[in-house]
């Protein structure tokens, strides 16, 4: 990830890391390579933290919902700024849109999170357009709220490593320099 112009550029929402794929990566590890002069923190936000904090009511009515999620609204910008080295196409046929619960229970710790993005979730399945236009929006908000969140400085060489199935991040955009950092998604490999 080589960048110093972040505004606009996606990792300014708060997201969760390949969603849009079948199995994404149960955890992310991200290494700060060149640091900018100023700037650059990364804020986690726990989805543990973000379901608890909904209202009973809320919690029951998500549960057992799926959500599409897709790569197209993020590849299109990609491709727009010239930085996919495939075609819209080519991504599209390897990652159709995928469904996962709204709500997911971690099948490590066994605790429910909430599994929405601004990134990648494009409705949620079984809700007309305006019950979409209405919830997705406040969930979407719901998940930056302070009371959920960390904020982390990188130092040169820096690791960082989180559950990515129960964090969403958002790399915060202020800085004008050149900042390169190194991502490794880690697959889930289930007990057989």
């Amino acid at each position: 990830l080589d960048e110093d112009e972040p505004k606009g550029k996606g990792a300014d929402l708060w997201h969760a890391d390949s969603t849009y794929q079948p199995d994404p990566p149960l955890a992310i590890t991200l290494r700060s390579v060149r640091l900018p002069v100023e700037g650059g923190d990364t804020c986690f936000a726990s989805m543990y933290a973000a379901y608890a904090a909904l209202s009973p009511a809320m919690r029951s009515f998500l549960d057992g919902l799926t959500a599409v999620h897709d790569v197209r609204k993020s590849l299109e910008y990609a491709a727009h700024v010239g930085s996919s080295p495939e075609s819209l196409e080519e991504v599209l046929a390897k990652y159709p849109p995928t469904e996962h619960p709204v709500v997911r229970i971690h099948p490590l710790s066994g605790r429910k999170a909430l599994f929405v993005n601004r990134h990648h979730t494009t409705r949620i399945v079984g809700l007309s357009d305006r019950e979409n236009e209405a919830l997705l929006p406040f969930l979407f908000d719901h998940v930056s709220n302070p009371e959920f969140q960390c904020r982390y400085t990188w130092n040169e060489k820096s690791i960082a490593v989180w559950d990515n199935w129960s964090t969403q991040h958002l790399g915060v955009p202020d800085y004008d320099t050149r900042r390169i950092m190194q991502r490794i998604g880690i697959a889930y490999a289930a007990e057989t």
